[in-house]
């Protein structure tokens, strides 16, 4: 199937995946209610993910042509010189269930688009995404065999990257799940994308918006119970607002509503298990029996007990850098919030990191917000933002981030690859 499919024009693969892009808008409210049901984000917030899955497949469907454009370089008279991408054959994507839909979609398309084919291993806790993809490609009346939705082990998910005819492997999860990819696909010469862990921070300096900064880092921190690689995690504040800032992020926390993800009303979800629940907790109690204060009390989030998969959101305060709190992905609805007294000792807190995935900094002085961010050791930096992926800029991520790049006419790199045409005409 990818052989013939890499020989049909860019334009007309673009007009078949824009069809499977407008499937998967047109049944936006049964996908939304499926990941609610799989993964428990409650029902008010999953549909934006669908929406933000068909933004993104527009956007690099529209940026296609210039990634995959042919490069004419200066040559002598009767001569041409073309380098053009060329698809590598068949890309194999290895996705996980925080954001099923989104982290599939930034791989699978423009996969697509450049010619390959696609193997889809979705994660074992949301296996509808790679069926509803196959459904949606079938509709738009993509050739059969194409696209290809496999439901493996991790053992399986290995050997098949030892082993199989596969070209490139996208993989998106955890640090060690990084490394036995990489270990299975050693020696292989595949070209392995890595989207891993994130810590992500941010610097709220004395001269921002304090309330425009709470309601983002907020909403940064505790969307989808905190379970984002681009999640705020850690929040460094300057001592002149440390404690308005504080007080008021704890006051908006407190605002959310934990309950039946099926219900309109609620707006924090159980985690995704009851082992990430006990392992997130755990996290909580360490950092307290080493110092810090816990400023939510829990008993506003009945729901939030032991044996269950519902985590208390939480605020910590006197926390440091030898807490596991402050140094580890969580990935759950808990940030520590640490006073600094300068830009300086914000930036080296911030870098003070084996992640590198994003970094915010919260300034109304556009100048010296582009001074910090450009000294924070990450993929992505925002000003006044945080917790967002834009398509038209490229997705990476720099130390245990991972390695690679997803999105943007940069994405289309990693599953192409150049090839040099040098003709002499008239011989």
């Amino acid at each position: 199937a990818q052989k013939k499919w890499q020989l049909v024009p860019v334009s007309e693969r673009v007009l078949l995946l824009e069809k499977a892009a407008e499937y998967l808008e047109a049944n936006k409210a049964d996908l939304a209610r499926e990941i609610t049901a799989q993964m428990g984000r409650p029902i008010s917030q999953t549909p934006w993910e669908i929406d933000g899955t068909v933004y993104r497949a527009q956007h690099m469907l529209t940026a296609a042509d210039e990634a995959l454009a042919d490069r004419e370089e200066t040559a002598p008279e009767g001569r041409s010189y073309t380098i053009r991408r060329q698809a590598l054959g068949v890309v194999f994507a290895v996705t996980p269930w925080n954001y099923p839909y989104l982290t599939s979609v930034n791989i699978i398309i423009p996969a697509l688009a450049a010619g390959n084919a696609v193997v889809l291993k979705p994660s074992p806790q949301t296996p509808l995404v790679g069926e509803r993809f196959a459904e949606a490609f079938a509709a738009a009346g993509l050739p059969a065999g194409l696209f290809t939705c496999l439901h493996l082990s991790p053992e399986s998910t290995e050997q098949l990257i030892a082993e199989g005819k596969i070209n490139h492997v996208a993989f998106t999860g955890s640090v060690d799940n990084g490394k036995a990819v990489e270990k299975a696909a050693a020696g292989r010469f595949l070209g392995v994308g890595l989207e891993l862990g994130g810590k992500d921070a941010a610097y709220v300096r004395a001269d921002a918006d304090i309330d425009n900064a709470v309601t983002n880092l907020v909403d940064g921190a505790f969307f989808n119970s905190g379970q984002s690689c681009c999640g705020i995690e850690r929040i460094y504040v300057a001592e002149p607002v440390y404690d308005a800032f504080v007080a008021a992020y704890v006051e908006a926390v407190k605002a959310y509503k934990s309950g039946d993800p099926t219900a309109e009303e609620t707006t924090l979800g159980p985690v995704v298990s009851i082992a990430s629940a006990d392992r997130i907790r755990a996290e909580i109690k360490a950092a307290c029996a080493a110092g810090a204060t816990a400023l939510v009390d829990e008993s506003l989030f009945p729901e939030a007990a032991e044996g269950t998969a519902y985590v208390a959101p939480q605020v910590l305060v006197d926390v440091d850098h030898d807490m596991a709190i402050m140094t580890e992905e969580t990935f759950g609805p808990c940030v520590g919030i640490m006073p600094v007294a300068s830009d300086d000792e914000a930036i080296s807190l911030v870098n003070d990191s084996q992640y590198g995935l994003t970094a915010s900094v919260w300034t109304s002085d556009a100048a010296a917000g582009l001074c910090i961010a450009e000294q924070f050791d990450v993929g992505t930096v925002f000003l006044n933002r945080c917790d967002a992926l834009e398509p038209a800029l490229a997705w990476t991520g720099v130390k245990k981030s991972g390695r690679g790049c997803t999105l943007s006419v940069y994405g289309y790199d990693a599953v192409t690859r150049p090839k040099s045409f040098n003709f002499i005409y008239g011989k």
